[in-house]
């Protein structure tokens, strides 16, 4: 069949769809593609706030309505078709049926009025209050017979957990506590999984599925905010001190917790196969902006054996690649995160100690596919002009992308209140690199 047929029977947006999954799979074998590959909302890492998404909706002149919430921790968007076409975006993800607060985030929906005055769609069970300081309060399982979990204070985009650290029993620790939300995988999980990832496959856009269970210890995962009554360990504080303190007892959870993800893998890809390129893995940070958390060594003696478990199993059973998430200054991690079996690291912290773009080109990019490090958005995004915006984008680009391994993102989530022009500027200046 040639092009022009096959673009008939498909209709012009399969068709573009199809090249786009293309450049992917180019673009995370280190072969180079004809474009840069555009990821925007595929992952909790990787997304826009919902104030934003609805300023650019309303600045490309899409249809009015309100935006739904895709990830209500940190409030970030949908992006919709619409929009996904208006911004040339290559990458979508299947997210999965419940969200960070422990209730399903699938409809029915309802609308909910934030803070600064936004309409948005919420999961029905979005459950809030408001304290006495006016900040908004999140509860487990919409439960609001229970503690919060989470707060939005008044003038906030978005939620924080609450710490509720209940007695530590170092006489007789039980690993059980710290595993109380990972799970074997239900059947009705399976289906829905199997569902969502044929619908994405079929839009021929590259897929990224966060199927859960396999974080090792991320922070935002820690407090439990899904747990009525959270047992173990559940300040950060307290987990950063355990991983030295109470040594033993973190192997233990990352051992079962290893185990048991490879065992929810298995059965996952039994149902959902090749319907999806990538698996968010991990969303762990390692970095600071000017160090790490941890030593190298101490990576190499406490993680890395279990993250191996995982991505050995997903390397030798699937042609998924891994997607590993860690901001900060993580320059020496990098080899490391490659022993450990990632083919893929984000946000790539452009602005952090030791993170030069042509540095990691050159010693890592043979290995590691950089998904994101496209602009700064802790500086250059919020602040500074579009000529600035698109100077930045346009060499990072240029740095980046030679011999594949770059998918192009935003040093982490899109913020509220970015000025949209500059976002406008940002896209339009890959568009440009990509028109060479």
């Amino acid at each position: 069949m040639d092009q022009q047929t096959e673009e008939k029977q498909m209709g012009k947006r399969g068709f573009l769809d199809l090249y786009s999954k293309k450049q992917l799979d180019l673009t995370l074998n280190h072969k180079q593609p004809d474009k840069i590959v555009v990821d925007f909302g595929s992952t909790a890492v990787t997304g826009i706030h919902v104030l934003t998404v609805e300023r650019l909706r309303e600045h490309y002149a899409l249809e009015k309505k309100p935006v739904r919430v895709i990830e209500p921790y940190q409030m970030l968007g949908l992006i919709e078709d619409d929009l996904i076409d208006a911004l040339g975006i290559d990458v979508i993800g299947v997210w999965g049926q419940d969200n960070m607060f422990g209730y399903n985030n699938l409809p029915p929906l309802k609308l909910f009025r934030t803070f600064w005055g936004q309409e948005v769609l919420v999961p029905d069970k979005f459950s809030t209050q408001t304290d006495e300081k006016g900040d908004l309060l999140s509860f487990p399982s919409g439960d609001q017979s229970v503690k919060p979990s989470a707060k939005m204070p008044l003038n906030g985009y978005f939620f924080d957990a609450i710490e509720r650290q209940g007695p530590i029993n170092d006489e007789n620790p039980d690993v059980e506590d710290n595993l109380e939300e990972f799970t074997p995988v239900t059947d009705e999980a399976l289906q829905y999984w199997k569902k969502e990832a044929a619908l994405a496959r079929s839009s021929g856009k590259g897929v990224v599925a966060g199927f859960g269970g396999t974080a090792l210890g991320d922070i935002a995962f820690v407090p439990g905010m899904q747990l009525k009554h959270p047992r173990g360990i559940r300040s950060v504080a307290e987990w950063y001190m355990s991983t030295i303190l109470r040594r033993d007892y973190v192997e233990k959870v990352f051992d079962r917790q290893s185990a048991l993800a490879v065992e929810n893998l298995s059965k996952l890809f039994a149902v959902v196969g090749n319907n999806i390129d990538v698996a968010f893995l991990c969303g762990t940070d390692f970095g600071t902006q000017d160090s790490t958390f941890c030593s190298p060594e101490q990576f190499d003696d406490l993680w890395l054996p279990y993250y191996r478990r995982i991505n050995d199993w997903i390397h030798s059973n699937t042609s998924w690649k891994t997607f590993k998430h860690s901001c900060g200054a993580v320059e020496n991690f990098m080899g490391r995160f490659i022993d450990a079996g990632f083919d893929i690291i984000n946000p790539v912290q452009v602005s952090a100690k030791g993170m030069d773009p042509k540095h990691l080109k050159e010693t890592y990019g043979k290995h590691l596919t950089f998904w994101g490090g496209g602009i700064n958005t802790q500086k250059t995004l919020p602040y500074g002009t579009t000529q600035m915006v698109r100077e930045e984008v346009l060499r990072y680009c240029d740095i980046f992308s030679k011999d594949g391994g770059f998918v192009f993102n935003a040093v982490h989530n899109i913020q509220a209140n970015v000025p949209v022009e500059n976002v406008e500027a940002m896209f339009d200046a890959v568009k440009e690199f990509n028109s060479h």
